[in-house]
């Protein structure tokens, strides 16, 4: 097969269709820079995940002498021997293995951090006997801390067992919300751009039948009739693969360093190495379907 010839008959055909590439150009564009997007989206997800899942704490707070614990706190303030009782418990067989690390915030430790978080002006309306008594522990495994949890919800002295990585659940549920919702536009500007390059494509062909018809008297083969449609496809795919790529650059460069200064609360962004996986990603999905779309059309319009 000639290379040059077809690389000639595919660059033709793109000129007599320029406003269909065009359009082609830009459908694969905005489809591709949604799939880039949500990739992206969704790798940032999963380094908030591991990145709060290692520091999130499971709190075990006792009981004060301000607790409306029912039950648990009807003694009032927690004893010692709860306290210790508590303490004999995280040290045990059963739950030990499960923690990493375990620190116990006394009633002073308490006040003082809650004074630097807001101020000398609260020293006189907080006592420190208003705080629990708080048991700090790091999983080796949070997605344990069910067990946690139900080892010791509903003990003597203890008011409140608490998940922190719980107050975190909206933000990531919201996030993952809006990936699907950038998966599902990308899926519809794909199949519509599978749609378009097919019928740019079949119109292509319909305006060269004449050319089609006197190679194959000349004995052409169809695999050589065939290679500078799909070239013509593809090229448009690539194009907007491009500049799907050039976007999503564009958008970790100034969207997400933009970010990395005002949300302070995330430590961990996706960054060029996460941009240099996802480039490959959405060009090969963008000259692929490009490629399918147009080996499909253009062998169609051949049989009849």
């Amino acid at each position: 097969m000639r290379v040059g010839l077809v690389l000639t008959e595919a660059f033709t055909g793109l000129r007599r269709n320029a406003s269909m590439v065009i359009s082609v150009v830009l459908v694969t564009f905005v489809s591709l820079t949604f799939v880039g997007a949500a990739i992206l989206m969704q790798m940032q997800i999963g380094k908030m995940e591991n990145f709060w899942a290692d520091r999130a704490q499971v709190a075990i707070s006792m009981c004060t002498s301000v607790s409306t614990q029912e039950g648990t706190c009807a003694g009032g303030v927690a004893t010692a021997e709860q306290i210790a009782a508590v303490q004999a418990q995280l040290d045990s067989p059963a739950i030990s293995p499960l923690i990493d690390e375990v620190r116990f915030e006394n009633r002073d430790e308490a006040y003082q951090n809650v004074i630097d978080l807001l101020g000398e002006d609260y020293a006189s309306v907080i006592t420190p006997d208003q705080l629990n008594e708080t048991f700090r522990i790091n999983l080796v495994d949070h997605r344990r801390s069910d067990v946690i949890i139900e080892a010791f919800q509903g003990t003597d002295g203890v008011e409140v067992v608490e998940d922190q990585l719980q107050y975190l659940d909206p933000l990531f549920s919201a996030l993952t919300v809006a990936t699907y919702i950038a998966v599902g536009i990308a899926g519809l500007m794909l199949i519509a751009a599978v749609l378009l390059i097919a019928t740019t494509i079949r119109l292509s062909a319909f305006a060269r039948r004449r050319e089609l018809g006197i190679m194959r008297m000349v004995g052409a083969s169809n695999r050589f009739i065939q290679t500078p449609f799909v070239l013509e496809g593809v090229f448009a795919a690539l194009i907007g693969s491009i500049l799907a790529s050039i976007t999503v650059v564009l958008g970790l460069r100034f969207g997400v360093e933009e970010l990395r200064g005002r949300v302070q609360f995330v430590t961990t962004w996706v960054d060029g190495g996460d941009v240099a996986v996802v480039i490959p990603v959405i060009v090969a999905i963008g000259v692929i379907l490009a490629a399918l779309s147009a080996s499909f059309a253009i062998r169609r319009w051949l049989r009849t």
